[in-house]
């Protein structure tokens, strides 16, 4: 019997090439530049989104376009100035997104059917366009890895909604799976306590107090069902406990506040500010909400928040940097990754 000739649709959906693997790494976004109209197209398209400000549509438009992206793109271009990679001309989160990328690539290179990439949710590369190439590389599954230890609606969720919003649009979808938040997960507690231990050896000062300060988020999204805040105070909780003795020092607080709105509390730069009044001298902080330094954590924190501690009567201040691409953050990222392809490979 003469086998049916195949449309040329199902056969390009069968080439030669299939059969591989996607891991994306996704991270926050950044502006291509610190000049006012690549940070105002940046700032445009992050304060647009839908699950980042949930106010009244029409309100928020008129808030956005007639105040924010007019006087807010110079004064967010002034603090990426100051943290810049001057030699790349570009943002510290790129360099370090990039550089854990090639070296998860590099730690899962013995799995051949792995392919790794990166993407921005906001700025670029985009997400759209690195699914894309996955899927011209071969890649029939692909794994989402929105680089957030917690869940917040505003992160994980919209990096998500962004990957469907590719997906729609394909005849032949790859596979999906996305990674969830992983904020008690023993390996990344112990990258971060191994952290601390490691940075406060090489100081010449023993912190008074230790701020394991986290992105914030507005109060009303945790009213809502956001579990953020409940996540932070896991891995906090978890935190203090692999730390031993030492996590007796450990304080949790909320930075990056926005708008008029009741965020999380304590607010860091408030609680920096307080500890300097009442008398403590020492402190050190991290911020184990990210897992790729950026500017609210080298500007905001590193630079401001020092500032803050300093200017009302603090003497010491050491800021703790994330686990980036260092062998222990790879490690993290190479170990929840296995953990989700599991069944795949």
């Amino acid at each position: 019997m003469n086998e049916a000739p195949r449309s040329d649709a199902f056969a390009n959906s069968r080439a030669p090439g299939f059969g591989k693997i996607g891991v994306l790494l996704v991270n926050l976004g950044t502006p291509d530049g610190t000049s006012y109209w690549p940070m105002r197209r940046y700032l445009k398209e992050f304060l647009s989104d839908r699950r980042v400000i949930e106010i009244n549509r029409v309100l928020w438009w008129v808030i956005l376009n007639g105040i924010v992206l007019t006087t807010r793109p110079s004064k967010s271009g002034e603090a990426y100035r100051s943290i810049w990679n001057e030699d790349l001309d570009e943002s510290p989160l790129r360099t370090i997104t990039r550089a854990q990328s090639e070296k998860v690539a590099d730690a899962l290179g013995h799995r051949k059917e792995i392919v790794v990439d990166w993407a921005m949710r906001y700025g670029t590369p985009s997400i759209a366009s690195r699914i894309r190439g996955l899927y011209a590389a071969g890649c029939d599954r692909l794994l989402v890895f929105p680089l957030y230890p917690q869940y917040a609606a505003a992160t994980t969720a919209t990096v998500n909604d962004k990957v469907f919003d590719e997906l729609k649009t394909m005849r032949f979808q790859p596979a999906l799976r996305t990674v969830p938040a992983y904020p008690k997960d023993p390996v990344y507690i112990e990258a971060l306590a191994d952290s601390i231990r490691a940075h406060l050896a090489g100081l010449d000062f023993e912190p008074e107090l230790i701020l394991a300060s986290f992105h914030g988020l507005p109060k009303a999204y945790v009213d809502k069902g956001d579990p953020y805040q409940c996540q932070c105070m896991d891995t906090a909780d978890a935190l203090r406990a692999a730390l031993g003795p030492l996590g007796d020092k450990l304080k949790l607080t909320f930075q990056s506040r926005f708008g008029r709105a009741e965020w999380l509390q304590p607010y860091t730069d408030k609680t920096v500010e307080a500890l300097a009044r009442d008398g403590v001298k020492r402190i050190a902080v991290l911020t184990p909400g990210f897992a790729a330094d950026c500017v609210e954590t080298l500007e905001e924190i590193s630079i401001e928040a020092k500032e803050i501690f300093l200017e009302h009567g603090g003497e010491k201040f050491s800021f703790i940097p994330c686990l980036n691409d260092s062998a222990a953050g790879i490690g993290v990222l190479v170990h929840v990754i296995e953990r989700e392809l599991k069944g795949w490979v």
